[in-house]
């Protein structure tokens, strides 16, 4: 069995920068601390660079000047031992495997025993019950997208990495999970950064939100998110939840991230 991550690592990024081909900039050089255990809502404009920032420290793209450390190690290394999982808005789901046929792969590539019986109540838990040995072509795209959700958590990584996951679910799914899952992860102490479109989501899952200017992306506001825990969605419509809703709104503003808060608010 691969070895572990001893405990959630926390994650350093120093002059962290990205630029594409042609001489496009999509990350300035940027200094970002995530703390170990704590969950990190990144949001910005579309195409500000939030999915690349995500990318780079998954070391799935490797920056142009800068280094990341996860818990003191590259990401590289930090993959080897299987200690991070990403889920992204694509569930890239093997076609030819059920819904539980790509958990237990996920669970064979990272050296970790296969329990048929937490894989399906992980399945239960992100609401595909009854579709354990469903092949994907079968199953809408917000339901590959719960299997994706289920898969990155079969592994418990350390270190957890969501970029857009309740992108293609329906509305009352997106609050079932957004209320569910946190839970889990929070239990398991995962290190978690999350990607979203939401203002709403990222105060609802979120230790803090960093907020992104435009492209190319630098950090223009750091928002603790001191709310109790657990959250459900009707604490959306209390005052204290609202402020912090505004304080995001008011740092995406200055920094020219949105024209029409209404848009932005879904």
């Amino acid at each position: 069995m691969a070895p572990e991550i001893n405990g959630p690592p926390g994650v350093i990024c120093a002059g962290l920068a990205k630029t594409w081909p042609g001489g496009v900039d999509a990350v300035r050089p940027t200094d970002i601390q995530f703390a170990a255990g704590q969950t990190t809502a990144l949001v910005g404009a579309s195409g500000c660079g939030k999915s690349t920032l995500l990318r780079m420290i998954a070391g799935l793209e490797t920056p142009s000047a800068g280094t990341i450390e996860i818990g003191g190690e590259p990401p590289a290394q930090t993959l080897r031992k299987a200690g991070l999982s990403v889920a992204f808005q694509d569930p890239s789901l093997l076609p030819w495997r059920s819904v539980r046929g790509n958990i237990e792969l996920a669970l064979s590539l990272a050296r970790r025993p296969v329990d048929r019986a937490a894989i399906d109540q992980l399945i239960a838990l992100v609401g595909l019950e009854g579709f354990a040995d469903t092949r994907p072509a079968q199953l809408s795209g917000g339901m590959r997208q719960r299997a994706a959700i289920a898969r990155a958590l079969a592994t418990e990584p350390r270190l957890l990495l969501l970029d857009e996951p309740f992108g293609a679910v329906d509305e009352l799914t997106r609050q079932q999970l957004a209320q569910d899952l946190p839970r889990l992860w929070e239990a398991r102490g995962t290190t978690t950064i999350l990607v979203t479109h939401s203002v709403t989501e990222a105060v609802m899952l979120s230790d803090r939100v960093i907020v992104l200017s435009p492209r190319p992306a630098e950090v223009v506001a750091d928002i603790a998110i001191d709310l109790p825990r657990p959250r459900a969605p009707e604490d959306a419509r209390k005052p204290g939840f609202a402020a912090h809703v505004d304080a995001v709104f008011a740092a995406l503003s200055q920094a020219g991230a949105l024209r029409d808060r209404p848009l932005a608010a879904q």
